[in-house]
């Protein structure tokens, strides 16, 4: 059985930007088919991932995150397949993300594969502008949307073994603009970059003690770089 004795990470940068961001995971290493779809069916096996998370407890608006997802190998092939859906809640706005994930992967070395990944998305927008209480309600700067629909794609390569894993994806393209007055974006989905690497080191000479450091980071247009470095120390 796996324990996991202790965990921590390091926020490297802040982000300040007025684009808006992908959702971030302080425990990014148990998420990745959300960042990058070449992750599925890597693990050879079933892997089902949930996660829950709230801020500013008891502040009304406070952000809530809501993921689950699911990805496996195909049979014996070279094909891996995901599935998971992001639920974000913001102040007025309610935002649901469901993707779908499709691998492929390549034996590069007796040790290493290298996967390549397809993502799409399905981006449903919801905004209840009650919660603004604007002095004008029939303002039409100021409506409802309500299950606003936009596509996304988005693509990834992994390269792995059982020890070590780099890899770099683009899980959105498409840059979608909201609010939109006159062709100007208020509020803008931006193109996020991340590059990922791992290590997984053996502390004695069992290999029951494992050391696994890895490094998250992401770029994007507007905003400084930023980074997640976590630690985690393993007994098996």
């Amino acid at each position: 059985m796996k324990i996991t004795l202790l965990s921590f990470f390091l926020i490297l940068t802040a982000i300040a930007s007025y684009a808006q961001q992908d959702a971030q995971y302080t425990q990014y290493m148990y998420n990745t088919i959300n960042i990058n779809p070449a992750y599925a069916g890597s693990r050879g096996a079933l892997s089902i991932f949930g996660l829950y998370s709230t801020q500013w407890v008891g502040l009304d608006g406070a952000p809530e995150t809501s993921a689950f997802s699911v990805n496996t190998p195909i049979n014996n092939s070279k094909l891996g397949i995901g599935a998971s859906l992001v639920n974000d809640k913001i102040g007025p706005t309610n935002e649901n993300n469901i993707s779908v994930d499709l691998s492929y992967t390549i034996q590069t070395s007796a040790s290493f594969k290298l996967s390549f990944g397809i993502k799409g998305t399905a981006n449903i927008f919801n905004l209840d502008v009650s919660k603004l209480n604007p002095e004008d309600q029939r303002d039409p700067q100021f409506q409802d949307l309500d299950n606003k629909f936009s596509p996304n794609v988005g693509a990834g390569i992994y390269w792995h073994s059982d020890k070590a894993y780099i890899g770099f994806s683009v899980p959105n393209f498409i840059e979608t603009n909201r609010y939109d007055d006159n062709d100007v974006a208020i509020y803008k989905d931006k193109i996020n970059y991340y590059l990922m690497a791992g290590y997984v080191f053996n502390l004695d000479k069992y290999q029951y003690i494992k050391f696994k450091p890895a490094v998250l980071t992401k770029m994007v247009e507007g905003a400084t770089t930023s980074g997640r470095y976590i630690s985690q120390f393993y007994v098996l």
